[in-house]
């Protein structure tokens, strides 16, 4: 890419648009808007270097009038459009938020289609899989079981990014995005949920009875392999599963974050979310793979590392 890109990344100041800014701004031929409502991102997030290659606009993007001006003024070449309502209990608190994404994408995907932007990245998620019936999960096999209201808006920004492509011959790439950790993660999900608890010696709380497994896939891990399908022109008009493939339950994910922290906290069984907590998920990784092109960080070395980055009590 010897042309310098102009890029959009929308909800850049949160946790895996923020890792996504820091990595495209180290490219020298890259400039990054980063957009964001700060409803769940932090200013704390925004890159400390490279302060001539980025800048920052609070905008919600499901405003047409406030993300028509930013894209008009900047005819991008590509959008990563990561702004959503994440967490699957946030999700359910907020179903009517949840529903607005779609006035969201809908802008992103007609500002693109008239400015010329070359490719839209899309943070899909694991969750339009719903309850698994085939496992590994693959992207062209499983079938989409979508039920709750974030799982189906993610399903139906998948059809609308095909229907874009074939309509309006505007390109993408989604990314189904698994359980992902790491520094800068807000503390209502359950790796820094649990390391909090853990270092506050409170009880690690628990939904359900723990067997539920799930793949977690360190942040480093993500950005590799999504950087890489941007860079390397990878995967276009088509779909990726973003994740690890080690399955994990939650009640042993509990036990590791204990020991790690070494930390006098006990177990608390919680009764069972009443939907939206599937008892399985892993994904098949083979297209991550050769995206990221070495192996995956093993669990408690990336557990390790978002430790040191966390705050203590």
């Amino acid at each position: 890419m010897s042309k310098k890109q102009t890029i959009l990344v929308t909800g850049g100041a949160g946790f895996v648009g923020s890792w996504l800014v820091e990595r495209l701004i180290k490219q020298l031929n890259v400039s990054v808007i980063i957009v964001d409502d700060l409803t769940t991102g932090t200013l704390d997030n925004l890159p400390t270097k490279f302060k001539n290659r980025w800048k920052f606009i609070k905008c919600d993007i499901n405003n047409y009038r406030e993300i028509s001006a930013i894209m008009l003024a900047y005819r991008f070449d590509y959008v990563f459009h990561y702004a959503a309502v994440v967490g699957v209990q946030r999700t359910l608190d907020n179903p009517s938020n949840v529903l607005s994404d779609i006035d969201g994408l809908k802008n992103i995907l007609d500002l693109s289609k008239n400015t010329g932007v070359k490719r839209v990245f899309y943070s899909s998620s694991s969750e339009v899989y719903g309850e698994p019936v085939e496992m590994p999960q693959n992207e062209k096999t499983t079938p989409l079981n979508s039920r709750l209201p974030y799982a189906v808006v993610k399903n139906l920004g998948e059809v609308m990014l095909r229907t874009y492509q074939t309509e309006y011959d505007l390109n993408y790439t989604i990314f189904r995005f698994f359980n992902t950790y790491g520094p800068r993660q807000s503390t209502d999900f359950v790796i820094s949920r649990f390391i909090r608890q853990a270092q506050a010696g409170e009880a690690v709380t628990i939904y359900g009875d723990g067997k539920q497994t799930r793949t977690f896939c360190f942040i480093e891990d993500n950005i590799q392999a999504t950087f890489s399908a941007y860079k390397g022109n990878l995967f276009v008009n088509d779909v990726v599963n973003i994740g690890n493939n080690v399955q994990t339950s939650v009640a042993e994910l509990a036990e590791i974050i204990i020991k790690q922290t070494k930390s006098t906290s006990k177990i608390k069984f919680l009764p069972a979310l009443p939907d939206g907590d599937m008892q399985r998920r892993q994904p098949d990784v083979k297209n991550m793979i050769k995206l990221m092109k070495r192996e995956f960080t093993p669990l408690q070395k990336g557990l390790k590392k978002t430790m040191i980055s966390f705050p203590r009590n």
